[in-house]
């Protein structure tokens, strides 16, 4: 007879599908202050993502992977990941980048397929996007190990989709995490789909956080859409890492509500019926809801925030299509430490044909 062996993951949920509290809520969300705060984080990343998406589809933007549906992790991990803390981002992380102080243009130019916006100096010692899948997961691991050897009370947070989870990546990340006792938080956007591929097939077992307790350290599984959850678990995972004492990895039950990226369409495979449920779960409405129900939320304030953002965002615009482009010879400066002979005679070539009159058969 087969045993199946399933190990019990805790799973944290405050307010419903409705905005309605399910149970005794935290002392902090007495007050309206960060609640508001979140919630405009989230307006505005939900608008910049609908602008960021006409910009694709009208040729003035590369490929871009929406963030729509995971607002809430975005903004809660920005607002509690301190200055010294060190990101290890994927390609769903642009809002938690802004939020962690990248301008609004060096995050546009990166889509835009310019890496001037993977280097940006307001990045600090956070990492630029992992396009690769889970190979972050590791990058991160290796900074913790840095971290814990110099004593330091730092967080190294890293964030992956569903899909990831199945990459020896990730598991080899979360095991050198659970050896080391490293101070590092691992944060699944279980957004349901793997491009094509669903979450029902994509692991046997019950909770994609059920990975934690093979590798020795803290797992859990948190409602994506709710920010009051997402707070509370987020707040003592990186106090957990901060003080020495390990690893935790935090599964977020969400939904992306997009295609995978503009260069996919998912209703080749995914049905409307599912999507439309998905959306009576979204974390905006939800929290819109909460807000207006202890009346900290008003449709008055609705249209001026709506409005403002829109002003933010058109600046930011503004700045990145007005960028100038890099000087064609970066194609190659940045190679090679020391650039081969080779390189060197087309970088010469490229230039010339680049100037005025100059030859374009070379």
């Amino acid at each position: 007879m087969e045993t199946v062996y399933q190990a019990q993951i805790s799973y944290s949920q405050f307010l419903s599908e409705t905005g309605k509290p399910l149970q005794p809520l935290p002392d902090w969300t007495g007050e309206p202050d960060k609640l508001v705060r979140y919630y405009r984080n989230m307006v505005q990343l939900r608008q910049l993502d609908n602008k960021i998406i006409a910009l694709q589809r009208t040729g003035q933007m590369g490929t871009y992977a929406s963030l729509l549906g995971a607002e809430a992790i975005e903004v809660v991990l920005g607002d509690l990941m301190l200055s010294d803390d060190v990101l290890v981002p994927y390609y769903r992380n642009h809002g938690l980048q802004m939020f962690r102080g990248l301008p609004l243009a060096d995050m546009l130019s990166y889509w835009g397929g310019d890496e001037r916006g993977s280097s940006s100096p307001a990045m600090g010692e956070d990492f630029p996007n992992a396009v690769p899948i889970a190979t972050q997961a590791l990058h991160a691991a290796g900074v913790a190990t840095a971290i814990k050897i110099r004593g330091e009370k730092r967080a190294v947070v890293t964030v992956c989709g569903d899909g990831a989870t199945s990459k020896g990546d990730f598991l080899e990340a979360l095991n050198v995490a659970g050896t080391w006792q490293l101070p590092v938080v691992f944060i699944i956007n279980n957004n349901q789909w793997a491009i094509s591929v669903p979450r029902s097939i994509q692991c046997g077992a019950p909770t994609l956080a059920q990975k934690a307790i093979g590798a020795g350290i803290r797992g859990e599984q948190v409602d994506g859409n709710d920010v009051i959850a997402l707070h509370e678990s987020v707040t003592e995972a990186l106090k957990h890492a901060r003080e020495g004492k390990g690893a935790t990895l935090i599964e977020a039950i969400s939904y992306r509500l997009s295609d995978h990226t503009t260069a996919d369409d998912a209703t080749r495979y995914r049905s409307n019926e599912e999507l439309k449920a998905a959306w009576e779960r979204e974390p905006i409405k939800r929290l819109q809801t909460f807000l207006h129900d202890r009346g900290w939320w008003n449709e008055v304030q609705e249209t001026a925030w709506q409005k403002e953002v829109s002003q933010i965002i058109q600046q930011g615009l503004d700045s990145y299509l007005q960028l100038p482009p890099q000087p064609v010879e970066h194609l190659i400066d940045f190679l090679y430490a020391e650039l081969p002979e080779a390189l060197k005679e087309q970088r010469e070539r490229l230039i010339r044909n680049a100037q005025p009159g100059g030859s374009h058969h070379e």
